[in-house]
């Protein structure tokens, strides 16, 4: 295949991918050094949602690496709807080729030195061992690895990061949830939260369960998944895949920038199930007329059975935890996507819903168990008021306070894209990332595989 360089414009396809930028909270750095970007076999929407914006360290000309499909065009024209929106436009110069020799054709040419790479599970770690062996830096998506196999070449891949100096980072938007900020936040203040409990199987001391949806609007437009998203061969399990975030963040809250090890997990208690799609929702998501031949070993009766859901119990240094990811088909109108997380400390409880009653929006409410509300107060306006000015409290008839966050927090899910990429291009200028960094990507990843082979009574 030759390479394809050109300028993409879909004038007429981008009345429909309309949509509006987010501003990068830029965090300060060094002077800036140039980064150029390769996306490798963009399968996944979030490839496209890391150049929803601009970022001064980066090169406008981005390299996109790919074998022909739908897949390729999608990404493709939600990156160009980027560049012609009439608010704050990107200028992303498209340089594509498009081939089934894709992964060697970049690692030839090696136009940039940051690979990023969202798409297939199955594939994303020998994509990550192969430019981290040629001394590329790898943005990838979560996850990194599905399988305690997979576990096993990701602890050769920072093996090698380590010997080529280059970084492998996965990007964990949800640490920039402005409601887990400020629960993360809270939980450090002795005066109101006290001490995490160790917890119980039967009543952990942090639970985390999110529902997610397979058919949504991303950017504006409805979202057209992968017929490959639905095969747990190439996707992962439920178990391996959302529950990423939610160990991460638990791992982050419970023991902030501290150096956690696999030796300090043990998963107890762990199940995956499935989701059942009619053949007309599985048209409507992926606008596919059937099933195809590998999707066939899925199906049951006249619905194609997706293993999507999965949750699980463990404990990390002795605190128990428990997580759980459901999958349904659509949300009800007017709703979305939800989550909540609870941490339970001896002084006040924090929680986070996202339900009916919050309007579906994240709401952290906190819950005083030998904390006053004066030391809550004080917390919120005082400790916190140089980082997050204009917090406030709304007590509630339940004698929960909710916290009052004003609106400029509140980014929203495709804005933290950009943050979490600003995150890691100031790691990159300063050649390094934090040193709980990388052990604790291996400890997370070691839970979430673990978890599985227990669901599968593997040995």
């Amino acid at each position: 295949m030759n390479l394809i360089l050109r300028s993409l414009g879909f004038c007429c396809l981008l009345s429909v991918f309309a949509c509006f930028p987010q501003k990068v909270e830029q965090l300060p750095s060094k002077k800036a050094s140039m980064f150029t970007f390769m996306t490798l076999d963009p399968g996944h929407f979030h490839a496209g949602l890391v150049h929803k914006s601009s970022y001064p360290s980066v090169d406008s000309s981005l390299y996109i690496y790919a074998p022909k499909g739908q897949e390729l065009q999608d990404h493709l024209a939600r990156i160009t709807s980027y560049n012609e929106r009439n608010e704050e436009p990107t200028n992303w110069k498209l340089n594509v080729y498009e081939g089934d020799d894709y992964l060697q054709k970049m690692l030839e040419e090696r136009p940039g030195n940051v690979m990023m790479v969202a798409g297939k599970n199955d594939k994303k770690i020998e994509y990550i061992l192969s430019a981290l062996g040629q001394g590329i830096h790898v943005y990838a998506d979560k996850p990194l690895v599905v399988d305690a196999e997979g576990f096993q070449k990701l602890k050769k891949a920072f093996q090698i990061a380590e010997e080529k100096q280059v970084l492998l980072y996965d990007i964990m938007t949800e640490r920039f949830e402005i409601t887990t900020l400020l629960q993360r936040e809270l939980s450090t203040i002795p005066s109101v939260f006290g001490e995490l409990e160790d917890g119980s199987p039967s009543q952990p001391a942090i639970t985390k369960e999110s529902v997610h949806h397979f058919f949504k609007e991303v950017s504006g437009v409805p979202l057209v998944r992968p017929d490959w998203f639905f095969d747990i061969e190439k996707e992962g399990t439920g178990i391996v895949d959302v529950t990423t975030h939610l160990v991460d963040l638990i791992q982050w809250e419970a023991f902030p920038e501290q150096i956690l090890d696999t030796t300090e997990v043990q998963v107890y208690d762990s199940k995956i199930w499935a989701t059942g799609l009619s053949l007309e929702e599985f048209q409507r998501v992926t606008q596919k007329p059937q099933l195809t031949e590998e999707l066939q070993k899925y199906k049951v009766g006249d619905r194609l059975e997706v293993m999507s859901n999965g949750e699980f119990s463990y404990s990390l240094r002795g605190k128990h935890a428990k997580v759980s990811v459901i999958w349904n088909f659509q949300a009800p109108e007017g709703t979305g996507d939800t989550h909540f997380s609870l941490m339970r400390g001896t002084k006040a409880n924090l929680i986070i819903r996202q339900g009916e009653a919050e309007g579906f929006k994240p709401v952290l409410y906190v819950q005083l168990l030998g904390a006053t509300p004066e030391e809550l107060k004080k917390a919120l306006t005082e400790t916190l008021a140089t980082r997050y000015p204009g917090l406030d409290l709304q007590l509630l008839p339940t004698g929960e306070f909710k916290v009052l966050i004003p609106a400029q927090y509140h980014t929203g899910h495709e804005a933290h894209f950009a943050q979490v990429t600003a995150r890691y291009l100031d790691y990159l200028q300063s050649g390094t990332l934090p040193s709980w960094e990388v052990p604790n990507m291996l400890t997370k990843y070691y839970t979430t595989t673990q978890a599985l082979r227990l669901a599968r009574k593997e040995n």
